[in-house]
């Protein structure tokens, strides 16, 4: 009986939490020299880098509209031992910046964040998974008054134009199912590598996050609910690559042990309230 009432209440609160999420509020619009930033973490990308800073300055900033404010592109080297930094500042990027060590993605976008410019910041992964021109669809949703607008893979509008591999899509399940332990909401893909923010929603997450790698993505998802920011999830076009960083596995593992680092510090209340933090109370 008790676990029937414990799995009631908690089915309870996915919805209510979820209700709360889906509505943007608007507000004054963050400070920002640019429209938008597009942070891209990179790690042993000398031989692709170029090339995604290329498309993504040319495919993404027709469709923002080609001005020079419109634009930020970062470029985060994530301790690479090739040139992936001396590439990316061949290629144009705005910004590159260079970790000493290799840290973790997580690492990689939160200094990208740091060194954002613009008043909506969105992330996504060197290989370009995601074409371009899509981020810009992200960007009307946060100007609309989303604080955080992610991609879903799991979206029934996604069309997958490359599918991953069969032990890839296994371990993207098993992840989902594994957040579900840890998150409220009843999120599709909570790792999809597309995600845009308000400016100032966007800093106080990554300020407030503690975890580097992988699982970085969940604990903005935790920040978010608990701050009840507003947050959409929306189809995306995916074109997934046969070359990859990722060990299903290994990281897999990695992932699972920083989801309890996360639920552990949630119940020792080791993260900041959104009062303490300054993070919008009102979405």
């Amino acid at each position: 009986a008790a676990i029937v009432r414990a799995v009631a209440y908690r089915t309870l609160l996915f919805r209510v939490v979820r209700r709360e999420q889906e509505h943007p509020v608007q507000r004054p619009v963050p400070d920002g020299t640019h429209r938008l930033t597009v942070v891209l973490p990179a790690y042993r990308e000398v031989d692709r880098i170029g090339e995604t800073v290329t498309r993504v300055r040319t495919e993404l900033g027709e469709r923002l509209g080609g001005t020079p404010d419109a634009l930020q592109i970062v470029v985060v080297d994530d301790g690479s031992d090739d040139d992936t930094y001396g590439a990316a500042a061949a290629a144009g990027a705005d910004t590159v910046v260079r970790l000493e060590v290799n840290s973790g993605k997580g690492a990689a976008v939160r200094a990208g964040v740091a060194a954002a410019t613009g008043r909506t910041i969105a992330f996504t992964d060197a290989d370009l998974a995601y074409s371009p021109a899509q981020i810009a669809d992200l960007v009307t949703l946060v100007e609309d008054g989303y604080d955080m607008v992610v991609g879903s893979r799991r979206h029934t509008d996604t069309r997958t134009l490359v599918a991953a591999g069969r032990i890839r899509e296994a371990g993207g399940r098993l992840v989902n199912l594994a957040t579900h332990a840890l998150l409220l909401g009843q999120y599709h893909d909570t790792q999809c590598g597309l995600k845009a923010f308000r400016a100032d929603a966007a800093r106080d997450l990554f300020d407030a996050s503690r975890l580097d790698g992988f699982a970085f993505d969940v604990e903005l998802f935790h920040l978010a609910e608990r701050w009840r920011l507003s947050l959409a999830e929306v189809p995306v076009e995916v074109e997934h690559s046969d070359r990859t960083t990722v060990s299903v596995v290994n990281d897999g593992l990695r992932l699972v042990a920083d989801l309890m680092r996360v639920r552990q510090a949630a119940r020792r209340g080791d993260y900041p309230n959104p009062t303490q933090h300054g993070a919008p109370t009102d979405g």
